[in-house]
């Protein structure tokens, strides 16, 4: 029973911001499409060291990823920060919003997920993270803070997260295609200890179809 009143939450949270008709349609896909085949991965060189990484989650075949949303813990004033936690990509085929599946491998605890982001057209190609780097023995460290992604139609998106840190460079960007999947690098719960979440994270990138 928890673990369906913890779906019925995710759904809800998921649905916030969509129009009623988009609601109806919106999935998680969770590792159900993993054997889709991708041609590359996108990677960046800022990623913070504490973690491991975690399974990947792919959209279905044919959809790609046209916007995301992240959780974010916000400042704690002197206890624990964590700052991003999550990225969810949500997966649309052919430009159309009607029909939506979402994918976020491995997520943090802490914070609360942001209204989705959408390119305004086309799908996301490239991503480049804000990283706070190590802080020590007796710092407090957050890894990554935030994300931003760019659309094959050229505008780019930034996530609502915390300030610690900074860019690095970009991705190399999708050649054919775009974001189709999405793994990332968590440090687990440190109960009591000093926790940093998302350390770092990769995107598959899928080809169009032809």
């Amino acid at each position: 029973m928890t673990s369906l009143l913890a779906v019925v939450a995710v759904l809800a949270v998921l649905s916030a911001g969509f129009c009623e008709e988009q609601k109806n349609f919106l999935q998680r896909a969770g590792v159900a499409f993993n054997s889709r085949e991708y041609k590359s991965l996108l990677t960046v060189s800022n990623g913070e060291r504490f973690g491991t990484w975690t399974w990947p989650e792919m959209c279905p075949e044919s959809f790609f990823a046209v916007g995301f949303s992240v959780r974010v813990e916000s400042n704690q004033y002197g206890s624990d920060d964590t700052a991003l936690n999550g990225i969810r990509l949500v997966c649309a085929k052919d430009g159309n919003r009607n029909f939506l599946y979402t994918i976020e491998s491995h997520t943090g605890y802490f914070g609360d997920w942001s209204q989705p982001q959408y390119c305004p057209s086309g799908v996301l190609t490239s991503f480049q993270i804000s990283v706070e780097p190590h802080q020590g023995l007796f710092g407090d460290d957050t890894a990554v803070n935030n994300i931003r992604f760019r659309c094959s139609s050229n505008p780019t998106l930034e996530g609502p997260g915390m300030g610690w840190g900074e860019y690095g460079h970009w991705s190399e960007e999708c050649p054919d295609g775009g974001i189709c999947g999405i793994e990332t690098k968590m440090e687990e719960y440190q109960y009591g200890l000093d926790d940093s979440t998302l350390n770092d994270v990769r995107f598959h990138c899928c080809a169009s179809q032809q």
